[in-house]
């Protein structure tokens, strides 16, 4: 069955969000591809990958940290298919910063983008939902479950947003809006490929085999996920978080 409702994606040039955009082709939600403009990566093949999978979307480019940007990326959704279902804050930054050279701005740079922004992106989509809306958050077992060596900013921010998503459900929820967060484990992503401020492909590789399924996950396996958080399937969850990771996080060690 097709569904006509339209979603706004943050960090969808690749990754998740890319994953995201078609698997919401094939369920015939139309999407609103947000890039950053630094980028290294071409949100045109998102968007091909979408129109391959039969479904609808444009690219608008959109900063996370600014206001006035998310708010401009939210309407985009109006303007362009007039009404806005689905909000997903999917974009973030990693840095690799030991506490020792944890200076002010490392820390402030990395909370306005991987929370801040998060809240940026909720707002908006709120601003332009009705009932019936659904918004999901992006975190990350760094900091909602584990801690990890030379990211304490990374994982703040990613525990900061189980926060913010549990008191956006209650404030939303008479309003008829949902809010959830997706918490994916070690996934195979761009992000984590790069060996300086991740584990690269060697230590995904390595993590790999300490996983109960086997593998790291794929960045469809995560977007399948947020795909039914926002459908009518989850129609009575909210404020909750979900972990896809193939069972790390429950598996005992010796």
């Amino acid at each position: 069955m097709s569904d006509a409702s339209v979603a706004i994606i943050t960090g969808a040039a690749s990754g998740i969000g890319r994953a995201l955009a078609v698997h919401y082709a094939g369920r015939g939600v139309r999407s609103i591809i947000g890039t950053f403009p630094g980028d290294p990566h071409d949100p045109e093949e998102t968007l091909a990958l979408v129109t391959d999978a039969g479904g609808q979307a444009v690219v608008h480019e959109v900063d996370v940290r600014s206001t006035a940007s998310v708010d401009a990326f939210a309407q985009r959704a109006i303007t362009e298919y007039g009404r806005l279902d689905y909000a997903v804050a999917n974009a973030g930054i990693l840095r690799n910063s030991p506490l020792s050279e944890m200076t002010d701005t490392r820390w402030t740079d990395m909370l306005d983008v991987d929370l801040t922004g998060v809240l940026r992106t909720l707002r908006a989509g709120a601003e332009r939902m009705s009932a019936g809306g659904s918004m999901v958050a992006v975190s990350s077992i760094a900091g909602a479950v584990y801690g990890w060596e030379g990211h304490a900013h990374y994982a703040a921010a990613k525990a900061g947003v189980l926060g913010l998503i549990r008191s956006v459900a209650v404030e939303l929820g008479p309003q008829g809006i949902r809010a959830n967060a997706v918490i994916p484990g070690l996934i195979e992503t761009p992000q984590s490929l790069d060996p300086v401020n991740s584990l690269g492909p060697d230590g995904l590789t390595r993590a790999g085999g300490d996983i109960p399924w086997g593998r790291v996950g794929t960045a469809a396996e995560v977007a399948s996920v947020i795909s039914f958080l926002t459908s009518a399937d989850a129609g009575y969850v909210t404020g909750q978080s979900i972990i896809v990771d193939g069972g790390l996080t429950v598996k005992m060690r010796a």
